[in-house]
């Protein structure tokens, strides 16, 4: 196993329910039309022709793998409880920075991407600003590798619990 599908996902309940019905969705009424179009495509005949059969083979697979996505992803959410208005960043902040030697900020909720609703960028704790500003304070630079390879700076500006 990877040490991220290790990690602990924070989640908001809106966010928790949502893939929870994603989830129950994909298992009971998805899965069972793909089963029966797979099933009426085998009845057409020969199946090396039936591309309506390998369509329905390939959605089965996507669903198939998105189903296992979301199972690991509810096992491992932390639901619920905002974190410690204390301005230490961790999951669950909505975290405001600026890069070191610019006065433009930037504000991000650091958490999963399935958090993502729309009204603000999210970025993965994983990712490299994620990584390096896990656990920074207000008032604190963090330096970083970019995905190019260049080192950041960055100056944690604020953060505060997200809510909706």
């Amino acid at each position: 196993m990877t040490q991220s599908s290790e990690q602990t996902i924070w989640l908001t309940q809106d966010a928790f329910d949502k893939l929870q019905a994603e989830l129950d969705h994909l298992r009971g009424p998805v899965r069972q039309e793909i089963i029966d179009r797979i099933s009426a495509a085998r009845d057409e005949g020969d199946l090396k022709e039936n591309g309506g059969y390998h369509a329905a083979k390939d959605e089965q697979g996507k669903v198939e793998a998105r189903i296992r996505q979301l199972e690991d992803m509810m096992r491992r959410a932390e639901v619920g409880e905002t974190p410690p208005d204390d301005g230490v960043v961790e999951q669950g902040m909505k975290v405001t920075y600026r890069f070191v030697g610019d006065d433009d900020t930037e504000t991000f909720l650091l958490g999963h991407r399935e958090m993502e609703d729309g009204t603000i960028q999210v970025f993965s704790p994983q990712s490299p600003l994620g990584s390096a500003i896990m656990g920074a304070r207000r008032g604190d630079t963090v330096s970083y590798a970019a995905p190019n390879g260049n080192m950041l700076q960055v100056e944690i500006v604020d953060a505060v619990p997200y809510t909706r």
